[in-house]
């Protein structure tokens, strides 16, 4: 009688949770747009990710080559010519700052989605079946928490050798413990719905389960974390950069840029000050609109 029931009430109970997130969404892309800082920081997110696309498909645009060097014009100040000035090298510092978000876009973008796709996946098993397996691996989760992230990457990148490959690998690696325990405690609260025992009676799967009716109802708190999660590997990435442990030479790398350029801070300055803005106002934007997203999702800020 129960599973007839649960069967009956299924359909409508999908129904009205389509509704719902519909609407959900359209109430937080409101709200979204009223939040300028967010709105400004998609823009510059967006046109970021545009030059990142078209120096890629299109690298020929550029001024200058970013890897011709020209010792007779090394460290030339900020000109119509050279609107950032020139490295050690004689490098066009401003062609090398674009070539270099899409190192920054690439590995904050696949090590999010590394640390992503692990952490939600580990983090909805310990939830959601709960027992020994979540014991064991949220006490790894924790161990991993115990470590600060740069020195983890850092021994990471020690032992895997030094490339953009590796560093997306170490970076995605060290961040997964923090989707893990995200997801771990959206479920634990989810799985006890209505819906969820509805599903269970009516015989889904318990893949199905977490796939069709858990993880949709946590992906809230997944968007915000991998949104700031981009801007905390992006920084990581520099971080590695700036100690020699990032990319290899000469390719454009904003942290590797301003290490080098930090030998150089008093006879030019422009060598560190413009990767830095770089990093920065990229960091900043993906944080802002990290918290632009969170302010959406949150009903008390939508109802202010």
């Amino acid at each position: 009688m129960a599973a007839a029931v649960a069967q009956n009430s299924a359909p409508v109970q999908k129904k009205q949770e389509a509704e719902k997130t519909e609407s959900l969404w359209k109430d937080v892309w409101y709200s979204l747009r009223q939040n300028i800082p967010a709105m400004v920081s998609l823009g510059v997110i967006t046109l970021l990710a545009l030059v990142a696309i078209v120096t890629f498909v299109a690298p020929q645009i550029l001024p200058y080559d970013p890897y011709q060097q020209d010792l007779s014009a090394s460290f030339q100040g900020p000109s119509a010519a050279h609107w950032f000035g020139t490295d050690q090298q004689g490098r066009d510092i401003f062609c090398r700052v674009l070539i270099g978000s899409q190192i920054s876009l690439t590995v904050g973008l696949l090590s999010v989605a590394i640390s992503l796709t692990i952490g939600v996946a580990l983090g909805a098993l310990a939830g959601y079946k709960g027992g020994v397996l979540d014991t064991v691996i949220m006490r790894v989760m924790d161990m991993m928490l115990a470590i600060p992230s740069i020195l983890l990457a850092i021994a990471f990148m020690a032992a895997l050798g030094r490339g953009i490959d590796k560093a997306i690998i170490a970076i995605g690696f060290v961040s997964i413990p923090e989707y893990a325990r995200i997801v771990r405690s959206q479920v634990l609260s989810v799985k006890q719905s209505d819906y969820v025992a509805a599903a269970r009676v009516i015989g889904d799967s318990d893949a199905l389960i977490i796939f069709r009716h858990v993880l949709p109802n946590v992906m809230p708190s997944i968007i915000v974390r991998a949104t700031l999660g981009i801007s905390s590997a992006i920084l990581d990435a520099a971080a590695l950069g700036f100690l020699g442990l990032g990319v290899q030479p000469p390719a454009a790398e904003w942290g590797d840029m301003l290490g080098r350029g930090r030998n150089y801070i008093f006879a030019a300055p422009h060598a560190m000050i413009f990767p830095g803005l770089a990093i920065t106002v990229t960091v900043l934007a993906f944080n802002l609109l990290g918290d632009g997203i969170r302010d959406a999702f949150d009903p008390k800020s939508r109802n202010r």
